[in-house]
């Protein structure tokens, strides 16, 4: 059954409702994660981040490793206490870091070397020491195993090369975390866009066994629709008694259709850094705070969102202060996206549990604000 257990407390079509048991508290899924990459999210408060009714944030092993050091972070007390978030906390693995930030890397069997973004220094980080750094130092609920992250595209070859290193690496990582009731570790599917290495990915998993799966290798450049086409299959491959996670991923559209295809867990920077660049996601899409339309604009972005910058500041005063390159704008904005976010979780919940939420998909690709005010 896994370390925490999850229960599937409703389904409409592939979308599921459930709730997975923490040792830290209870996770209502679909869930989205705030990404606090390097023990912080972006822009706002531990304090910020909860009142937007999130429930986990993420945070990045290879970061982490960077600056200020797992062993720092340990020595003060675990990332929990040295960030000042006492809820579930999962880390990426950084595999996805690797293949992104590193100009400098090789990937081997024994393990991935790679230079700091930071100074140029080189690093090794090997199944073992990515689970001692998540489970033992930085104190994390859910580890990630670590992978092997390709760009896209890439070929069959090359793709399936990538999953059969990462299942090998899966297995390390999963006999390095032993036995833990307190903590759980997922394994990553890979295989890109090829749906027979996908489900050659999610057999190698299963064999080794993990307390949840995520679907990783997506939102990498292939674009919305391919992404959802290779969700069409590549989440049905995986257990349908544990949670899925799709990593990186996205925009509000991609966490619905996701969730209409089986997801349950997602994570992305994408509502902070938005923020920091002046725009706001809406029912309606996303707007730019940028725009002379919005100078004379006396509505909030949001009345009917519990949140402080949604509700209580105009989008004519939060266009000043991105005009006027004010820290507050990126604060208030990426308060109001993450809220967005957690406020578009809670009703699709609210959906599947009702039996609407095909309705609800309908309506949100039309633009339509739902009925329902109050987050479920």
């Amino acid at each position: 059954m896994g370390a925490f257990p999850y229960l599937i407390k409703a389904k409409d079509g592939a979308a599921r409702a459930g709730v997975l048991k923490t040792s830290r508290g209870d996770i209502q899924t679909p869930a989205f994660m705030p990404v606090g990459t390097a023990g912080a999210v972006k822009a706002l408060t531990m304090d910020q981040v909860r009142a937007t009714g999130a429930q986990i944030i993420l945070g990045n092993t290879v970061h982490l490793m960077l600056r200020p050091g797992a062993e720092r972070v340990a020595r003060l007390g675990g990332l929990h206490r040295f960030g000042g978030w006492h809820d579930p906390i999962l880390t990426d693995s950084g595999g996805f870091q690797i293949m992104s930030l590193s100009k400098l890397m090789k990937i081997g069997e024994e393990a991935a070397v790679f230079a700091s973004p930071i100074d140029g220094s080189r690093h090794l980080l090997s199944p073992e020491r990515s689970i001692e750094i998540q489970a033992d130092l930085l104190g994390s609920d859910i580890v990630m195993q670590l992978d092997e992250c390709v760009a896209w595209p890439a070929s069959e070859d090359r793709a399936g090369e990538a999953l059969r290193l990462s299942a090998r690496w899966g297995a390390r990582c999963k006999a390095a975390f032993g036995e833990r009731e307190t903590q759980a570790l997922f394994g990553i599917q890979q295989g890109s866009t090829f749906a027979a290495l996908r489900r050659e990915s999610s057999d190698r998993l299963i064999e080794t066994g993990y307390d949840g799966y995520a679907i990783g290798g997506l939102a990498v450049g292939e674009g919305h629709e391919a992404m959802c086409e290779a969700l069409d299959y590549a989440a049905g491959f995986l257990p349908a008694d544990r949670p899925r996670y799709l990593m990186g991923v996205g925009k509000p559209i991609d966490l619905v259709e996701g969730v209409a295809r089986g997801v349950d867990m997602f994570d992305c920077v994408l509502p902070t850094r938005a923020g920091r660049h002046g725009q706001a996601w809406t029912w309606a899409g996303s707007i730019n705070l940028k725009s002379a339309r919005f100078a004379e604009d006396e509505t909030p972005l949001d009345g009917d969102i519990d949140c402080v910058a949604s509700r209580d500041y105009s989008k004519a005063y939060l266009h000043h202060l991105v005009k006027s390159g004010e820290i507050l704008a990126g604060v208030l904005l990426s308060w109001h996206n993450l809220a967005f976010y957690q406020a578009l979780m809670a009703r699709m919940r609210k959906a599947i549990r009702e039996g609407r939420f095909e309705s609800f998909r309908r309506g949100f690709h039309a633009g339509l604000a739902p009925v329902e005010v109050k987050p479920a």
